[in-house]
């Protein structure tokens, strides 16, 4: 990095936190944090508000404490802080947070010469925030900042400078005829960060819904039409409901050495941008569901938010019982594919759902034990599982996973399957290829070489994608 001039090495170089120095915002972080950890207290926000922001940032900040180590700073801006900092210069953290976290945040980095931060009473931001630098600082000063509440401290600045800057601040730089003189930008692709906010691949799981109308051989074009729409509405509810597990995870996905890279914890996707995006997939989802499919879609569509809500915030934490709600959302959704088909789910199917989507709720959970088993670390996602409990958890899921083979074993002999299928013998060819697909899922987790996600690992693994395809073919040379 080409040395800085001698004139401006005398000046204070002052930098904002939110948005600038750490990509996301802090006290949407603390909050998120606070409905997660303490819902009760939460509820006292409002109150708090009706004092004034700095207050409700004492309030928050006093009650939950932010990993400061993890959070998502702006890499090419902490570079180029050190580098200042290692020629000379004195730096300032200038921010809008509480002094608490600020303090906090300063020390960890330990490259600012002082602190000028929201104190309880008086919100540091836009002109208050000037009036410090004037109170601190002779002379002139340098600021880097994101947003428009840092325009009149540029527009005072000796040498205005931007991070990651929002449109409306480029749009009012350019008005007033602002030059920055340096941008730092640490931002991914906007479409590529919405799409793994909203988890496409996740969507796979929503073909469920087409199972009941295979399986009964009604293809009818109304049929087919009602659920393809019962897709859209499933897999847009669903990411909605990823991006709210999403954002109430961002301190312990911070934290995680995969999951520090999702759209929201990584601060490439701003928790206001998620909100809105949710709300919108929510309104599409139930909005079309309610004018175009039956009552009885509309209710499993309900009972599946209410469900996934839920154990995103607190059944997600008791032991077993995750799992069966796991393995539970994985019925619903061919439930609520028959419903918007008005296809009848034969107790067979049912059945056969149950056992094998809870082997897969399990394999999630065991490949997670093994995998940190595997890397000599500590269980931290707060599920309350113990490394004890990976044998009985095997056991569960082994067992489970061979019930469903009994009850496609028997099913291929009863009398639906002879109604459905004139060459049914060759159904007989469906029980060995499901026993080999779901050992090999086993083995793999017993090894610690499978994906957490059992849905991610059938999309990418080859020799599953192709056992798919030999039991496609099964059932059409079956018809």
């Amino acid at each position: 990095m080409a040395t800085t001039a001698p004139l401006a090495l005398e000046r204070p170089l002052c930098v904002d936190l939110d948005g600038t120095l750490v990509k996301s915002d802090t006290l949407v972080d603390s909050l998120l944090l606070l409905v997660r950890t303490r819902p009760f207290d939460a509820l006292k926000t409002p109150l708090w508000a009706l004092r004034g922001k700095a207050n409700l940032k004492r309030e928050v900040t006093a009650r939950v404490t932010l990993n400061v180590e993890h959070l998502p700073y702006n890499r090419p801006l902490l570079e180029y802080l050190m580098a200042q900092r290692g020629e000379g210069r004195k730096l300032y953290l200038a921010t809008g947070a509480d002094s608490g976290l600020a303090d906090r945040i300063a020390r960890h980095l330990n490259i600012f010469e002082g602190v000028l931060s929201s104190d309880g009473a008086t919100n540091n931001i836009g002109s208050n925030k000037l009036a410090g630098f004037r109170t601190r600082f002779a002379g002139d000063f340098d600021y880097i900042g994101n947003a428009r509440p840092d325009l009149p401290l540029l527009a005072a600045a000796a040498a205005p400078m931007l991070a990651n800057p929002n449109l409306g601040l480029r749009m009012a730089l350019r008005a007033r005829g602002l030059k920055p003189q340096q941008t730092f930008t640490d931002r991914s692709s906007s479409l590529r960060t919405f799409i793994k906010a909203i988890r496409v691949h996740q969507w796979a799981k929503n073909a469920l819904i087409f199972l009941p109308m295979l399986l009964a051989h009604h293809l009818q074009a109304p049929v087919v039409l009602a659920a393809v729409l019962a897709f859209i509405c499933f897999s847009l509810c669903a990411s909605a409901t990823y991006i709210v597990n999403d954002l109430l995870d961002l301190e312990a996905d911070r934290q995680h050495p995969r999951k520090r890279k999702r759209a929201f914890a990584s601060g490439n996707l701003s928790a206001a941008a998620g909100a809105a995006i949710s709300s919108a997939f929510l309104a599409l989802s139930f909005g079309t569901a309610a004018a175009l499919l039956p009552r009885a879609f509309l209710g499993s569509l309900i009972l599946y938010l209410v469900t996934t809500l839920a154990y995103s915030l607190t059944l997600k934490r008791i032991v077993i019982l995750d799992v069966v709600i796991l393995s539970a959302l994985y019925t619903l959704r061919m439930l609520a594919g028959a419903a918007a088909t008005h296809t009848y789910i034969s107790p067979w199917l049912a059945a056969f759902a149950i056992f094998i989507f809870l082997s897969l709720a399990m394999v999630k959970r065991f490949s997670e034990l093994q995998n940190v088993r595997n890397a000599g670390a500590e269980i931290s996602n707060g599920r309350g599982y113990l490394l004890n409990d990976i044998e009985q958890i095997r056991s569960f899921g082994t067992s489970s996973a061979f019930a469903s083979v009994v009850v496609l074993a028997v099913y291929i002999g009863q009398p639906d399957v002879l109604s459905l299928y004139h060459h049914h013998q060759r159904m007989w060819l469906m029980p060995p290829l499901l026993i080999l697909w779901l050992c090999r899922v086993w083995l793999l987790a017993s090894r610690g070489e499978l994906d957490e996600d059992p849905v991610v690992f059938a999309l990418t693994d080859s020799l599953s994608l192709l056992m798919g395809v030999g039991a496609v073919a099964i059932a059409f040379v079956s018809l």
